[in-house]
């Protein structure tokens, strides 16, 4: 689950088959291409190509990443996307902004 709504897109879901290994490979799976940051490895740039911009990684703005159980709270990542080892069955979300958690419960 995306939540564009800070970049003009609303919230989008899709759906990662199989047990992807990383929060990165069950974003893929669900349909999200994303880039890192040219100069800060493992830092997501954007995702679907928004925002159409570059980030600064210590600015104010940023994909933060989360994870939930099906209609449960949504929890702040303490690894990396290219770290976390989704269970497969759990939701993984990603908002863009100052770190808030995405703007549905969990679907």
């Amino acid at each position: 689950m995306v939540d564009f709504t800070a970049v003009g897109g609303g919230i989008r879901t899709g759906r990662a088959l199989g047990d992807p290994a990383s929060g990165l490979a069950a974003l893929t799976g669900a349909g999200f291409p994303y880039t890192f940051h040219p100069r800060c490895p493992g830092f997501v740039c954007t995702i679907d190509s928004l925002p159409t911009s570059c980030t600064n990684p210590t600015g104010s703005a940023y994909w933060s990443y989360w994870h939930a159980r099906h209609g449960g709270p949504w929890s702040y990542s303490s690894l990396g996307a290219g770290s976390y080892d989704p269970a497969p069955g759990d939701v993984e979300g990603w908002s863009f902004g100052a770190g808030a958690q995405p703007g549905i419960t969990a679907p």
